[in-house]
């Protein structure tokens, strides 16, 4: 089935991918190669003191993306912001789709879906 809209809610330990139509939901579940794997600086480490992005879990998002027309990215934290900026960086035919970038914290896959709708609905209404 065809999919004109797909939401992506994300943290540094799984992405809920939705591609959502008046009547359906297709939804799929990506997780880090190390979920466990602690994002955070420590201190008295030289440089940066952070470990580097994930950037394959960001691609295999986008891959879980494919197919949508418009996207919205929405999640609690700065992986959402991660995950636009490999987009630009590694996936040019999914920045045009993506559509609206918006924090939300950790809501159940049915409210997920609702907000969706009514985020895209709204948009509809205003193109």
């Amino acid at each position: 089935m065809s999919h004109y809209h797909a939401l992506v809610w994300l943290d540094h330990v799984e992405a809920h991918v939705m591609h959502i139509s008046p009547g359906d939901v297709e939804k799929s579940v990506v997780q880090p190669a190390n979920p466990h794997h602690k994002l955070h600086s420590k201190a008295g480490t030289l440089g940066t003191g952070r470990v580097p992005e994930d950037q394959d879990y960001y691609h295999r998002i986008a891959l879980a993306l494919a197919g949508a027309s418009e996207i919205l990215i929405v999640g609690p934290a700065q992986a959402k912001l991660q995950l636009v900026k490999h987009i630009h960086a590694h996936d040019a035919a999914l920045v045009s789709k993506v559509v609206g970038v918006e924090t939300v914290d950790h809501p159940s896959d049915g409210q997920l879906v609702a907000y969706a709708r009514k985020y895209f609905l709204a948009r509809d209404q205003l193109l």
